[in-house]
């Protein structure tokens, strides 16, 4: 490709394309398998060093929701930009479940309601998009599921806070050291990814609540 070719984005990423054969494809390869590799080894590394700490409060979690939702709770998830769709994933999975034999279990992401999110965010204030949306429908025994790749976000630090006033059970994912959410007595359990790079938190967190679904859904299987 020639410098006419690519615009200057393309020559910022991609840089290998714009030296005129230097590079082979056989080195680029070998550059795409090795950094993949390297991701691979991380997020491993990162899964097991959560499990290590967390196996037991994964197991607690996990039951203290199935009690929850058997009673007739519902799930309220909220979290920003990338835990926002990780928001998304795990109410679709608890609304229509992939796994065959598991129950559809009520749920609500309180990032979806834009017009919500946006007028709350206008006339109140970012860091209550998520409080009120709790004011709103959270009811005791109802879980609050927030999460915080920092655990400092204080939009998702203030609706735990609220939903423990309402009696909801409240569970954080965060990652680095847990910030300011490990140390909240109003969070029954923090479920932190030790780590300092976002992608592999997500990853890793990802997997936290797929694992905290599946001891949800084998508590109320039949």
């Amino acid at each position: 490709m020639t410098q006419i070719q690519g615009s200057e984005y393309d020559r910022l990423f991609y840089p290998f394309l714009f030296e005129g054969g230097q590079v082979s494809l056989d080195e680029v390869l070998a550059q795409v398998r090795h950094s993949t590799l390297e991701k691979c080894r991380d997020i491993i590394g990162l899964r097991r060093a959560t499990l290590a700490r967390h196996q037991a409060d994964i197991v607690a979690a996990g039951q203290a929701m199935a009690q929850a939702f058997a009673a007739g709770g519902t799930l309220f998830a909220f979290g920003n930009g990338g835990s926002a769709t990780d928001v998304q994933d795990i109410v679709a999975d608890l609304l229509a479940p992939e796994v065959p034999g598991w129950r559809s279990l009520p749920a609500l992401a309180l990032t979806d309601d834009v017009a919500v999110v946006t007028a709350v965010a206008n006339d109140v204030g970012f860091a209550n998009v998520f409080t009120r949306q709790i004011i709103a429908f959270g009811q005791p025994g109802d879980i609050a599921l927030g999460f915080s790749t920092s655990g400092t976000s204080k939009n998702v630090l203030a609706a735990l806070e609220q939903a423990k006033k309402q009696g909801m059970l409240t569970i954080g994912l965060a990652g680095y050291d847990g910030g300011q959410m490990a140390q909240m007595t109003a969070v029954d359990f923090c479920l932190v990814c030790p780590s300092d790079h976002i992608p592999r938190i997500q990853e890793a967190q990802a997997t936290v609540y797929h694992a905290l679904l599946e001891v949800v859904q084998v508590i109320l299987s039949p």
